[in-house]
C-alpha cells in the first residue's frame, strides 16, 4: 500500500476546507496535485473518500469514518518530530490574524519568541476588525485568531489576552476640560470618533448618544483605529479608544484624557482556534500569545494607574 503524509494532510485540509481549490493555495501547490493526491490516497485504501459537486467536496460515510484517524496521525507526527529533534524541526506557515490593538502594543513581543521557538516556521499575517477575524477563523482562512470579544461563534481552543479599557480622550486644541468632568453638551459640540459599525464600542457610543437626541451627536466611525487615533491628535474630533493604544500621546502631550463620566465597556481580547483541527504548532502560538500578552498587561495596568493617579493629583493641586 502506498501511502504518504502528504496524501493524510491534504485529506484533512480539504475536508476542513471543503474544496480543492482552496486546499491548493492554503499548501501552496495546484489542484490537479491536490486531486491527485487524494486520487492516489483513495487508490490505496481502495476506498472513495470525497464526492466532487460543482466546485464543493463533501466526505462519504468512509471519509467521515477516516478523518479523525488521520488527524491523529498527523498529531502523532508533529509528536515524533518534537520528541526526535525538538521544536526547531517545524516548518511550515501558521496563518494568524490580529487586530490593530495588538499590533500596536505586544505583537512584536509575540513574533520574538514564536521565531526563537520555531525558526523555520513562517507567520502570514493579516490585520482587520475582530468581526471579520472571526469569520475568517470559522472559514479557515486563518489558523489563528487574536481578537475582541463579544465572540459569536464559540472556539474550543481560547487562551485570555488581556481586558482593557476605553477611554475619552482628544486634542488640546479642542479647549475642553482636562481638570473637571465634561458634560454630554460640551462633548457633543465635537465629532465623536469611534470604531467602526458594527463593532461592540461604536454600538454602545451610538446607543448611549441617542438618549439626548436634540444634541445631533455626529458619530464618525473608522475602520483604521491608526486613522482615527491620528484624526483624534489633529483635533478633528473627541474619540473613546482603547486605552493601551493612546499611552504615548498622553505621556507627550499630543492628547489629554477628558473626563466624561460614561465610557464604552471595556473589551476582553483572546487568542482564538479550533482544537481539534490545529496543529501543536498552533496551539504552542496560543501560549506564547498569552505569557506575551500577560507581560504586557502587567505593565500597561502598572502604568496605566500611575498615570492615572497622577492626573488626579495635578487636577486636585489646581
Amino acid at each position: 500500500m502506498k501511502l504518504n503524509l502528504k496524501q493524510l494532510e491534504t485529506f484533512v485540509l480539504v475536508a476542513d476546507l471543503g474544496s480543492f481549490r482552496s486546499a491548493a493555495e492554503r499548501l501552496s501547490t495546484t489542484q490537479p496535485n491536490i486531486s491527485s493526491r487524494i486520487a492516489s490516497l483513495e487508490s490505496s485504501l481502495k476506498s472513495v473518500l470525497m464526492e466532487r459537486d460543482a466546485g464543493s467536496v463533501r466526505l462519504t460515510s468512509k471519509g467521515h469514518e477516516l478523518l479523525g484517524y488521520a488527524r491523529n496521525v498527523l498529531s502523532s507526527v508533529d509528536e515524533f518530530i518534537q520528541v526526535a529533534n525538538g521544536e526547531a524541526a517545524f516548518d511550515g506557515v501558521v496563518r494568524l490574524g490580529v487586530n490593530e490593538m495588538v499590533v500596536h502594543t505586544w505583537l512584536r513581543d509575540f513574533m520574538q519568541a514564536f521565531k526563537a521557538r520555531f525558526p523555520n516556521v513562517l507567520i502570514e499575517l493579516s490585520v482587520d476588525l475582530s468581526s471579520k477575524l472571526e469569520t475568517d477563523l470559522a472559514e479557515r482562512n486563518i489558523d489563528m485568531a487574536f481578537q475582541s470579544g463579544p465572540f459569536a461563534r464559540k472556539a474550543s481552543g481560547e487562551h485570555c489576552l488581556g481586558v482593557y479599557p476605553i477611554i475619552w480622550v482628544a486634542s488640546p486644541s479642542t479647549k475642553l476640560a482636562n481638570d473637571r468632568p465634561v458634560s454630554v453638551e460640551e462633548l457633543s459640540q465635537f465629532p465623536i470618533l469611534t470604531h467602526a459599525r458594527r463593532t461592540r464600542p461604536y454600538e454602545d457610543i451610538a446607543a448611549h448618544f441617542a438618549q439626548w437626541p436634540k444634541l445631533k451627536t455626529r458619530l464618525v466611525p473608522s475602520s483604521n483605529l491608526s486613522a482615527c487615533l491620528q484624526m483624534t491628535v489633529d483635533g478633528y474630533g473627541v474619540a473613546a479608544l482603547l486605552a493601551p493604544m493612546v499611552e504615548q500621546e498622553l505621556a507627550n502631550g499630543q492628547l489629554i484624557k477628558v473626563d466624561y463620566q460614561w465610557a464604552p465597556e471595556p473589551l476582553r481580547f483572546a487568542a482564538r482556534y479550533d482544537l481539534s483541527k490545529s496543529s501543536s504548532v498552533v496551539q504552542s502560538a496560543a501560549e506564547i500569545a498569552h505569557l506575551c500578552a500577560t507581560k504586557y498587561y502587567h505593565s500597561f495596568q502598572s502604568t496605566f494607574s500611575q498615570n492615572s493617579a497622577t492626573r488626579v493629583t495635578k487636577k486636585n493641586a489646581s
